[in-house]
């Protein structure tokens, strides 16, 4: 499994970068979350709080 991210769809909340107990998700420089997938533990607590369904695993 991986994480994926929509970036047509991320709207750059940054609800899953609080709620990522690894943080290995962060908004890069278009304010887009973005996933570093060597930490990413693959909970998936990113894709329940997305409020746009703009993460899956």
């Amino acid at each position: 499994m991986a994480v994926i991210i929509d970036r047509d769809e991320c709207t750059g909340c940054g609800l899953c970068v609080d709620e990522c107990p690894s943080e290995a998700l962060s908004l890069d420089a278009e304010g887009i979350s973005t996933v570093d997938a060597d930490a990413c533990v693959e909970c998936g607590a990113c894709v329940d709080v997305c409020p746009v369904a703009a993460i899956t695993l």
